[in-house]
C-alpha cells in the first residue's frame, strides 16, 4: 500500500496545499504534502510510514512563519488536533496545538501564575516552545519544566529545560523531531489579579501593535540593549512599502500584508531593514520569524 493511502486512515492528507492559508502572514507557496493527523497516537504512526527522503515541517497556527512564494518540498505536519490541556496541582501540560492564549486562560481560571504572557501571543505551543516565545519580560523558559519530542521514526522522548537549551527565541531540539507537548511548574495566585495581569497586556498589545492586518509577529529579535523597532525608525524605513507588503507604520518590527504581498516583498522589506541599520549603527539584526527558505 501506497504511503500517502495509509496516512489518509491516520488524518487528513492533501496535496500541493497553499501555505498562504496556514499563516498569519497569509503568504507563501504550495507544500508537496499537508497531514494534520488525527492525534498524537497517529502522528507516530504516520512519521514511521512516510519516506525518509520527505522533509518535515510541523506548525501550528504560523504566527512565526515566512514561506517562499515557491513553497515547501516536503510534508507539512499540522498539530492542531493535538490540544488538550491538564493540570495537576501546580503542573500544567499541554500538547502542542494548544492555543498559547486558551493556555493563559486555563492557568488563570485554576489560579496559577507564571504564564500570563502567553495570552498575547497568536500562536500554539509547540511553536512557542521552540522559538522560547515571551513578551512582557516573561518567557517560556521561566516555568517549563520539560518538553515532549517526537522523533523521524515516530518514537518519543522527553527533554528537560536544560537539555532544550532554552534561550532568547530559542531552543534546541533533534533535527527533524516535532515537539508534541510541554509542562510547565506555576505558582498559585489570586485569579483575579492574573487576570487584570493579562487584561493589561492585551490593552498594551492592542495599542501598539498592528493586530487588525494580516503579519507573523516581531520581525527581528531585539539587540541587547536596544530594540529592532527603535533602529528601523532611526533609519527611516517606518511605512516602507514593497508590493503588498510594508513595514507597519504602528510598530516598525512589524511587516504587514495588504492583502495582495508575496513572500518576496516581505523578504525585500527584511533585507533592507539588515543593510539600513548595518550600515548606520553596525547592527546586525536576527530575524525573529522563522524563514524557511534558512529551514531547509
Amino acid at each position: 500500500m501506497p504511503w500517502q493511502k495509509s496516512l489518509q486512515a491516520l488524518g487528513e492528507l492533501s496535496h500541493s496545499e497553499p501555505m498562504a492559508n496556514h499563516t498569519t502572514l497569509a503568504v507563501g507557496g504550495a507544500a508537496t504534502w499537508y497531514f494534520k493527523p488525527h492525534n498524537k497516537e497517529t502522528l507516530s504512526q504516520a512519521l514511521a510510514l512516510t519516506p525518509k527522503n520527505i522533509k518535515l515541517l510541523p506548525l501550528g497556527r504560523g504566527s512565526n512563519l515566512l514561506v517562499p512564494d515557491h513553497g515547501f518540498d516536503g510534508m507539512v505536519i499540522d498539530l492542531g488536533m493535538l490540544n488538550t490541556i491538564q493540570i495537576n496541582a501546580h503542573r500544567l501540560t499541554a500538547q502542542a496545538g494548544s492555543r498559547m492564549s486558551k493556555i493563559a486562560q486555563t492557568a488563570a481560571n485554576a489560579g496559577l501564575r507564571g504564564l500570563e504572557f502567553m495570552a498575547t501571543v497568536p500562536g500554539d505551543l509547540g511553536g512557542g516552545i521552540a522559538m522560547n516565545a515571551g513578551a512582557f519580560g516573561m518567557q517560556a523558559s521561566d516555568t517549563c519544566l520539560q518538553a515532549e519530542v517526537m522523533l523521524r521514526d515516530g518514537s518519543e522522548q522527553i527533554l528537560s529545560k536544560s537539555q532544550l537549551n532554552m534561550v532568547y527565541r530559542h531552543s534546541q531540539i533533534p533535527k527533524q523531531s516535532i515537539i508534541t507537548a510541554a509542562s510547565f511548574e506555576l505558582q498559585t495566585a489570586d485569579q483575579q489579579d492574573i487576570r487584570d495581569v493579562m487584561r493589561d497586556m492585551r490593552h498594551k498589545r492592542s495599542q501598539t501593535q498592528p493586530l487588525a492586518m494580516p503579519n507573523c509577529g516581531s520581525v527581528f529579535k531585539n539587540p541587547e540593549g536596544d530594540y529592532a523597532a527603535r533602529l528601523i525608525e532611526a533609519v527611516g524605513l517606518k511605512g516602507k512599502r514593497m508590493g503588498g507588503a510594508q513595514i507597519s507604520e504602528i510598530h516598525a518590527n512589524f511587516i504587514v500584508n495588504h492583502g495582495n504581498a508575496h513572500s518576496d516583498d516581505v523578504t525585500a522589506l527584511i533585507q533592507l531593514a539588515q543593510q539600513s541599520v548595518f550600515e548606520k549603527f553596525a547592527i546586525k539584526l536576527e530575524p525573529e520569524v522563522r524563514i524557511l527558505e534558512d529551514l531547509q
